[in-house]
């Protein structure tokens, strides 16, 4: 336990991994009533973890160059995670009632690949995918069996074919985020290019028994687009809000409607991750360069403005961030890797969301024996009780 006393019936619970080489854990955390987080248990994964490679061998924050390394699932009752050193994805039954409490389902499963680094569930948590960025890469999809656990679904296992090694050595060159479509009839996965060519989607058709198309399409970054991340739905528009490091953000619009664009942020260093709110209308995009939160609103047509700038303290190094709705009223929780810390925001109306706390990770989980490393850590989900 990460607590004395844990809160009897959270609204909702966080999760992220630590992503540690010698065992990966689990870390839950409860949210209170007014979107307050405290840390709960660590969790074995059933795994390892690993970190990814630079060019010139740096092992700082986001070693697996990726969002959705851990992902629940509000309708199927589940959690699942990565094991990048293990190749395994590891699926958890959620408890609603105290979603801090999670039980494995089945045994830990291979990825069909090496170093998984993000995972998509359907919009019912019937189906997970998984996209693995190793030197064996691509995806690989799984039906979710709340008593067996994930068993593979029959041709779904797609190779992509990228010149890579295990531990992946990015971020250029390396995939990022997978994500169904709004409709499921798509699977979507982001790679990030290089500097002689710019990043793209991969798109797979999906069948009714979760079979994918045996060839996937490139869907290319407007112009003067260089790098694909993050993968946000825009609700109800058949398109992504996805950001991009080397310039600031981009529209890929999936409807045919040709709504694409490539927006430069000023002043951003690297705005890798991305989260929406219901709430607010908000995308609130991840700048871990310059520690820095951007929140772009769009309109009808998917222009963007930035409608506030929130900023952290130096070194705090922002990477994964997910959004619950708590009682009518959401709130932004913000993996700040290096400072080893959940950063924790009202969004209290666009344009005006509010840090409300800074929960530190390190010191309550060496007290319990757990070992965490900013520059491992990884991920974040979130679920609500709904009760």
């Amino acid at each position: 336990m990460l607590t004395k006393s844990s809160l009897r019936r959270p609204d909702g619970a966080a999760y992220f991994i630590t992503n540690e080489p010698e065992e990966n854990m689990i870390i839950t955390a409860s949210i209170g009533a007014d979107g307050s987080l405290r840390l709960d248990r660590a969790v074995p994964s059933g795994g390892r973890g690993l970190h990814g490679t630079t060019a010139n061998g740096n092992t700082g924050v986001d070693g697996l160059f990726s969002q959705g390394s851990i992902q629940a699932s509000a309708k199927g009752k589940v959690l699942a995670a990565v094991n990048p050193g293990s190749s395994t994805v590891s699926l958890f039954a959620i408890d609603p009632r105290k979603p801090t409490n999670i039980t494995p389902l089945g045994d830990p499963i291979s990825s069909e690949g090496e170093f998984p680094v993000s995972l998509a569930f359907n919009s019912e948590g019937t189906r997970l995918c998984v996209l693995n960025g190793g030197k064996i890469n691509g995806v690989h999809c799984y039906n979710v069996d709340q008593k067996q656990g994930l068993t593979p679904i029959p041709d779904s296992l797609r190779y992509l074919g990228f010149n890579q090694t295990t531990p992946a050595n990015g971020p250029p060159g390396s995939v990022s985020h997978i994500v169904f479509s709004e409709d499921g009839s798509k699977l979507l996965a982001s790679y990030k290019g290089t500097a002689n060519a710019p990043g793209y989607l991969a798109s797979w058709d999906v069948d009714k028994s979760g079979a994918l198309s045996a060839q996937h399409t490139q869907v290319a970054l407007a112009q003067g687009g260089m790098v694909a991340f993050s993968l946000t739905h825009i609700p109800g528009q058949n398109a992504l809000f996805t950001t991009d490091p080397g310039v600031g953000y981009a529209i890929v619009d999936l409807s045919g409607k040709h709504r694409d664009a490539s927006v430069a942020l000023n002043s951003q260093m690297a705005t890798c991750w991305s989260a929406y709110s219901p709430q607010t209308k908000g995308y609130y995009a991840i700048d871990v360069g310059g520690n820095v939160i951007r929140e772009v609103q769009l309109d009808g047509n998917l222009k963007g403005n930035v409608a506030a700038t929130y900023t952290l303290p130096a070194g705090t190094s922002p990477i994964d961030s997910e959004v619950a709705s708590i009682r009518g009223k959401d709130y932004l929780y913000v993996l700040g890797a290096n400072a080893t810390s959940v950063e924790v925001f009202a969004l209290n109306g666009a344009g005006k969301a509010k840090q409300i706390s800074s929960v530190n990770i390190a010191s309550p989980a060496r007290a319990a024996g757990v070992s965490v490393h900013g520059s491992n850590l990884q991920g974040m989900a979130t679920f609500v009780s709904g009760w």
